[in-house]
């Protein structure tokens, strides 16, 4: 099994110089520092819509939330999920998957209250 690893390891690092990528991990220490950056922003921009959720749920008030921006933002984040799955990109794919989520829930609770 370790060896299957080892060699689609070797496949992904020849893909990388064949289309002349970046290394990963990049040996520059700004950009390695950015690599794990981008995790935190993917998870820290649908945690800012939380307040929102919480807010139309739990108070039962929906006055003010405008259901056509939420379902635009839905449709944005699954072109950009499905940008994430072609591309391979696990921080578009986490983020979208969380802003799909988090924009149903706002919604729903537009449409309910």
């Amino acid at each position: 099994m370790a060896k299957n690893i080892s060699a689609i390891h070797h496949y992904h690092k020849r893909k990388r110089v064949h289309k002349k990528l970046e290394p990963y991990p990049h040996p520059d220490k700004f950009k390695r520092i950015i690599d794990k950056i981008i995790y935190i922003a993917a998870f820290a921009g649908p945690i800012m819509t939380i307040p929102q959720v919480i807010g139309i749920w739990v108070g039962k008030n929906s006055s003010g939330v405008s259901v056509i921006s939420w379902i635009s933002y839905a449709i944005l984040s699954s072109i950009w999920l499905i940008y994430g799955i072609v591309h391979k990109e696990k921080p578009i794919i986490i983020s979208s998957i969380i802003w799909i989520i988090l924009d149903i829930f706002i919604v729903v609770g537009v449409i309910l209250y």
